[in-house]
């Protein structure tokens, strides 16, 4: 069976290695333009990119697949990438994490699945990992689909399901899901080969959405109750990174642990910051202990670490 694989961060990068190294022909990557990233600010391939150079897989980076784009270079990439889909033999595409939107006119080319990052009707939209562990799902896991214009409306050929630990971030479960959909992927391909995968509809029922996330989201509210900024915090890490403000200086909160115990302190009053105590936040109900922090310029530190060099008792978080 031959592949085009269509994605763009590391979560798709480690499905486009599965597929590779299961031994599926991949003639053609789709990938989003190179970006500024780093200090010097200097273009970066993306991690399928850099997957495909490396194997010798002809790689493709239109800024638009929308032939009707208002952008004239848009719309002639757009036009350029539809003609080389039409040159290319190929039984499937795989999308997944690609970042662009995939317009009818590649949708009737062949068939076109997508690897997505929850269990379905449940968080269709861009940031599924992250609203799960804010929601406190109790699990997650990963949907293969087949695509239509519909935001992940498609028919599901496979759902595999994971618990969401307390211990879970985005970046964790990021990793776990990758690898998960990379497999998947692989075991619907081979049932397409042999002609036995079945599509079901999606349940009408159930349905949300998994909104992009705002930079602005992540400062933290500490009347809410802790139970539920714990989950902020793991769900912001690595991006945007939860925070609060003290006397104007912005912390960022990369770990914490729920007390249930009551506190008649303020929210977000430090009710202790010693190395005892750790460092104990009073919040709108319970208490929460931060264990890993990081103030601007630094390094993320342990929270004995942290208090060293920046004084917490007696302090309130805003």
């Amino acid at each position: 069976m031959k592949v085009i694989f269509a994605g763009t961060p590391e979560f798709a990068a480690v499905a486009l290695q599965a597929l590779h190294e299961a031994g599926f022909e991949i003639p053609l990557v789709l990938t989003q333009p190179d970006r500024p990233a780093g200090r010097g600010m200097q273009l970066q391939p993306s991690a399928v990119k850099q997957y495909a150079v490396k194997h010798g897989i002809e790689v493709l980076q239109p800024l638009s697949l929308r032939m009707d784009a208002k952008d004239p270079q848009r719309a002639a990439e757009a036009k350029a990438a539809h003609e080389r889909l039409l040159a290319t033999d190929y039984d499937v595409m795989v999308v997944a994490a690609y970042g662009l939107i995939l317009p009818r006119s590649t949708l009737d080319i062949k068939p076109c699945l997508n690897i997505h990052g929850s269990l379905l009707p449940r968080w269709r939209g861009a940031a599924p990992i992250h609203r799960a562990i804010e929601s406190g799902d109790a699990e997650t896991g990963v949907t293969i689909m087949e695509m239509e214009e519909g935001l992940d409306t498609g028919p599901m050929l496979l759902i595999e399901r994971t618990p969401i630990t307390p211990q879970d971030t985005t970046a964790s479960l990021h990793d776990k899901l990758a690898a998960m959909g990379a497999q998947m992927m692989v075991k619907v391909l081979h049932k397409m080969e042999k002609g036995v995968v079945e599509a079901v509809p999606q349940p009408e029922q159930g349905v949300t959405y998994a909104n992009k996330i705002l930079k602005e989201e992540a400062a933290l509210d500490f009347t809410q109750p802790a139970r539920e900024i714990s989950r902020k915090i793991r769900a912001f890490n690595p991006f945007p990174g939860a925070h609060g403000e003290v006397n104007g200086t912005v912390i960022k909160l990369w770990g914490a642990e729920v007390l249930d115990e009551g506190s008649s302190a303020a929210p977000g009053q430090v009710i202790a910051a010693d190395a005892q105590h750790g460092i104990i936040v009073a919040c709108g109900e319970g208490a929460l202990r931060l264990t890993q922090l990081q103030k601007p310029g630094g390094k993320r530190l342990p929270a004995a670490e942290f208090i060293k060099g920046f004084p917490l008792d007696g302090q309130r978080f805003q």
